[in-house]
Formats: structure tokens, sequence, C-alpha cells
């Protein structure tokens, strides 16, 4: 008789449900394994061939290339107006820029084209120079010519 009341014992019970918890926990990782083998992650790669793909929005920076102290963050605050994403605003490596440019950083030129017609600068002073380890699309730099430009 004292078996069966070893049996009934709430320990029993408590030990049986957390075997069993673990028991499909296990089960679902086993799952989960299986299918991320079967399954992998795809990378996420920018396509090169066709910018349409990427996106709608350009995300450019603004660099003071003209020496005016709050130029770049004027120009920051209408280019978001016009719908663009600066990612970053601050000063070129030099003040002595007479006109300003625009540099396409992705290798995409129709995003820097885009740039230079809403802003107002020539087709000539749009210039490529991608590399890998800029995760922006445009480089804007203002020059001297800054109270001519669009904005």
């Amino acid at each position: 008789m004292p078996k069966k009341d070893s049996e009934n014992n709430p320990n029993h019970l408590l030990l049986n449900t957390a075997i069993s918890f673990l028991g499909i926990l296990l089960l679902i990782l086993l799952f989960a394994i299986g299918s991320r083998m079967l399954y992998p992650r795809i990378v996420a790669e920018r396509e090169a061939t066709d910018p349409a793909l990427i996106s709608s929005i350009i995300q450019l920076e603004v660099l003071n290339g003209c020496g005016v102290s709050g130029i770049a963050t004027r120009f920051t605050d209408s280019l978001r107006d016009y719908g663009f994403d600066v990612v970053e605003s601050g000063n070129f490596d030099h003040f002595n820029v007479e006109k300003s440019f625009v540099i396409s950083r992705s290798g995409q030129m129709e995003n820097a084209h885009r740039v230079a017609k809403a802003i107002g600068i020539s087709e000539q002073n749009v210039i490529r120079e991608s590399s890998p380890d800029f995760y922006l699309d445009v480089t804007l730099v203002i020059g001297s010519d800054f109270e001519s430009l669009n904005l």
C-alpha cells in the first residue's frame, strides 16, 4: 500500500511535467536547426543593375566645403523637407570648394543625377566615387556657390 501513495506524490507530477516540457522544447529546437540547414538565411545585398529595385529614397550626406558656419545643417533641413534621407552632415576635408558638386557613392549615377537636378547642380559636377565602405548613395559637397542653388 505505501507504494501507491508514493506514485500519487505531487513531486512526481511536477517532475513528469518538467520532463515533458523539456522534451517538447528539444523537439522544437531540433526542428529549427533542421529547417535552418535546409533553408539558410538570405544575405541582403544591394542590386547592382537596377536602381529601381533598391529604393526610391536616396540616402545622402551633406558636407560643408565653403566654410560658412551652419550651411550643411541648413541644407540638411531643406533636403529632408524635399524627401531626401540625409543620414549625415559635417565638414568637407577643406573649405576652398568654389562650385558645389555631387559624388555618387553607391555606383548608381541615376541617384546622384536626381540629387544634382533637384538642387540645381550641373551634370559636369557629378562624379562617381563608389566604395563598398560607404553605406549611402550620394554625397553633396556645398561650395561657395551655395546661394545660387535651389534650396
